[in-house]
């Protein structure tokens, strides 16, 4: 019988937020057992390049990665961010190691090619190392993943959040039972104010048609299929308040 692992993937306006970061790392820090966690970050990148005055495309809820907004996301995610996350949990007593995909080469990817759209530096994951994610939890490390992979040729790539999250998620399942869960700041999938408490691929499918589900959801749940189809025991959609409680969020099928 396989370890529990639970991962847990934090979204942007939950990391921008100082006393909803707070109480969302104290609740992940009380999960008992091995663990990881992911984060987005997304919210800063987008203020820091208006500050820099660079300009934000996003298309379908992902961000268009130009050489200028590649070197914002790579400072934001893989240090501002992610550093700020491991500081406060080794604070916690958790014993937290932050990576980014060209760390240890732990997830590597390949540049998205040009069809419709042209997204730039952006990663579509090809490998996940999983031994290595793996032996770094069995030696108590708990893993803080930012969003940038690498292609293995040099080159840092922006990958969606819930992308690495669903696909650490996957490579974990070969030595672990692993729960996924996305915390952002509803309480689930919402239509309009009441939670859908399940979500199959059916119902996915026309909650998108009818616009019900829309923008940066659209990823969230596809990575949330992939993760399910890859192994994953269960995937949860949920917020700060709820995260660990049974019986809370949207729960993927």
């Amino acid at each position: 019988m396989k370890q529990a692992l639970n991962i847990v993937k934090v979204g942007g306006a939950v990391v921008e937020d100082p006393q909803t970061l707070e109480a969302l790392l104290a609740r992940f820090a009380a999960i008992k057992g091995p663990k990881a966690l992911v984060h987005g970050g997304g919210r800063a990148a987008t203020r820091i390049a208006s500050q820099l005055g660079i300009e934000t495309r996003m298309v379908e809820g992902r961000r268009v990665t130009d050489e200028q907004m590649l070197d914002v996301v790579t400072m934001v995610y893989g240090g501002l961010v992610n550093k700020n996350i491991v500081a406060r949990l080794q604070a916690a007593g958790v014993n937290a190691l932050g990576l980014t995909g060209a760390d240890l080469g732990y997830m590597i990817s390949d540049k998205r090619p040009v069809t419709t759209v042209d997204y730039g530096w952006v990663g579509d994951v090809r490998e996940v190392n999983a031994d290595i994610l793996a032996d770094l939890v069995g030696r108590g490390v708990v893993p803080v993943l930012a969003p940038l992979t690498c292609d293995g040729k040099g080159h840092l790539l922006n990958t969606n959040a819930d992308t690495i999250a669903s696909q650490a998620a996957q490579a974990f399942a070969k030595h672990f039972d692993v729960t996924l869960t996305f915390c952002f700041e509803m309480p689930g999938v919402m239509d309009g104010d009441k939670v859908i408490s399940r979500i199959d691929r059916e119902t996915f499918q026309a909650l998108k048609a009818s616009g019900v589900v829309s923008g940066g959801m659209i990823p969230k749940l596809d990575n949330s299929f992939d993760a399910i189809a890859g192994g994953v025991s269960r995937v949860v959609i949920t917020n700060t308040e709820t995260l660990g409680t049974e019986n809370s969020g949207t729960v993927i099928e």
